[in-house]
């Protein structure tokens, strides 16, 4: 089954600013959308208008030809976000914070988290606590949450942050073997994904 999202003449205001001006969208399985533009021109506003956690004043986001609105709940469990800010807990350890952020969605065992964390280079790091991570440490953990959570959407927001370049190319590779399953991703970003152009579609946010 071919999965789609759609945002459909999306507007958006933050206050006085007409953030999204009647943006048009479309995604498919296999495909990702790289998000680009200067800090402030609605990267994150959009993201989170996609995930429904902001609503347009006009337009609406499709999930498979549904409006989410209508059931987001359901829309959500398709949906793997992580926002700018990763949600760990720093008095949690690495382990311990996907099986609180990742168990709530579904049942894996300790392997599967070890497994989650040898993937973005991180294993050694379970039993730490958060806080005594570094910042480019805690966006791999929080990486490694996407394959514990197993939904078909990704949606991510500079999920390069804080990482070097053997870490950008950690991420390039987990969103291409995602897209191989058939995943679809959005993703705001400063530096281009290294990604094949066939599966990568570009946004300019002005």
């Amino acid at each position: 089954m071919e999965l789609s999202l759609r945002g459909e003449r999306l507007h958006l205001w933050r206050g006085e600013r007409h953030v999204l001006r009647g943006l048009d969208l479309e995604l498919r399985s296999g495909e990702a959308l790289q998000i680009c533009g200067a800090n402030g021109a609605g990267k994150t506003s959009l993201l989170r208008t996609l995930c429904g956690l902001a609503h347009p004043e006009e337009g609406r986001v499709l999930w498979n030809g549904a409006d989410v609105r209508r059931d987001l709940r359901s829309f959500h469990t398709a949906l793997a976000y992580i926002g700018h800010e990763s949600p760990l807990k720093a008095d949690l350890s690495a382990g311990e914070n996907l099986r609180c952020w990742a168990g709530i969605r579904r049942r894996f065992s300790g392997a599967d988290v070890d497994s989650a964390l040898a993937q973005v280079g991180s294993v050694e790091w379970r039993d730490r606590t958060v806080r005594t991570l570094s910042a480019g440490q805690r966006r791999r953990v929080a990486l490694a949450a996407l394959t514990l959570l197993g939904a078909p959407l990704w949606v991510l927001d500079e999920p390069t942050s804080n990482l070097d370049a053997e870490g950008q190319q950690m991420v390039g590779r987990m969103i291409g073997e995602h897209l191989q399953h058939g995943g679809l991703v959005v993703a705001a970003v400063h530096y281009e994904l290294a990604l094949g152009p066939e599966r990568l579609r570009r946004l300019d946010l002005k």
